[in-house]
């Protein structure tokens, strides 16, 4: 109990060491969002209000306050990230066709599909144009790599949707896509914008990819382990939407034929009135899927603290380290 409270008190502390930052990254999202038509903007603040962790624009903060003193370009590049990510958020509740997002209704039950999708491209194209401001051509490859990885990984996840046949490693290739390319593309643009040399932004980028891994298995775990009201979405929302995460390739790769059916059965319905979702979770925990799967996830935590723990101690250099700790040990 002792040590989940302090480590608690330590992720705390990291975002405080750039929480004057992230103010000011939420007022560049703020007036970034300002479109020529009101209903994109209505749209932008609605998302942005929805709040989030900003895990990922304090992730690029704290890498660019370990290679130097903070910088102006590490602010706007921290929006520029935050507003990608949204609109990936926005494109995936209307391909996943999801109710909520973050406790509230998602923007395509709100506006609909086709507004959503418009409102998540527009959103796109203004994280670029603010980029396009720095007149830096190694800040937008590293920016157009990202998203069109991301745009990949979800063409990969649509072709594999409802399937029972996915193996771990085309889960990990999804994860790497979806999750980890961003995580690692805001380590390495928070040591541009410090002015690092190539070196220290690929073993950011390395950190960070490892830290984006393991983010990704533990929220596919809690999926199965948390409540609604933590998750701000219905728990084994995944395999509603026919998404075979990594503690449901352990347990398929085991299961007997009824469990199988069982699992095929609510991706075929895309609910879990025939087979209650207690049964679901109940065989996972009996088969150590989910120990197994968080096993995965600490191997990833592991490699990124190594990683972290090679830099010179800093402020920033035990902020990033207690953000490893925070990603395994969270609960939403």
């Amino acid at each position: 109990m002792f040590s989940k409270i302090r480590q608690s008190l330590s992720a705390r502390e990291a975002f405080n060491l750039v929480q004057s930052d992230l103010l000011e990254v939420e007022r560049e999202i703020s007036v970034e969002s300002i479109a020529s038509l009101d209903a994109i903007t209505t749209i932008n603040q609605y998302l942005q209000a929805g709040g989030g962790k900003r895990l990922r624009p304090a992730l690029l903060l704290l890498c660019n306050r370990l290679v130097g003193a903070p910088t102006d370009c590490a602010r706007r590049l921290a929006a520029v990230v935050e507003m990608i990510h949204t609109a990936t958020l926005v494109h995936d509740d209307v391909i996943d066709v999801a109710k909520t997002r973050r406790g509230r209704p998602s923007t395509n039950v709100v506006w609909g599909n086709h507004v959503s999708v418009l409102a998540g491209d527009w959103l796109y194209m203004q994280a670029f144009q603010v980029a396009l401001r720095e007149r830096n051509f190694h800040i937008l490859d590293l920016l157009i790599g990202l998203t069109q990885m991301m745009v990949e990984g979800e063409l990969l996840q649509l072709e594999r949707l409802h399937r029972v046949d996915i193996t771990e490693a085309d889960y990990m290739e999804l994860v790497d896509r979806k999750t980890a390319s961003l995580f690692s593309a805001c380590a390495c643009l928070g040591a541009v914008a410090g002015g690092a040399d190539e070196t220290v932004e690929s073993r950011l980028g390395d950190f960070a990819w490892n830290l984006g891994m393991a983010f990704q298995l533990v929220d596919d775990i809690l999926d199965f382990t948390s409540s609604e009201k933590i998750l701000g979405k219905p728990s084994g929302n995944d395999l509603r939407e026919g998404k075979v995460t990594l503690p449901v390739i352990y347990a398929l790769e085991t299961a007997t034929a009824e469990e199988q059916k069982a699992v095929e059965a609510v991706i075929a319905d895309g609910n879990y009135e025939q087979v209650p979702f207690m049964r679901i979770r109940q065989m996972l925990e009996s088969k150590g899927c989910i120990a197994r799967a968080y096993q995965r996830a600490h191997s990833f935590t592991e490699k990124a603290r190594q990683i972290i723990q090679a830099f010179p101690e800093s402020p920033s250099q035990r902020a990033l380290s207690s953000i490893v700790d925070l990603v395994t040990e969270r609960d939403s």
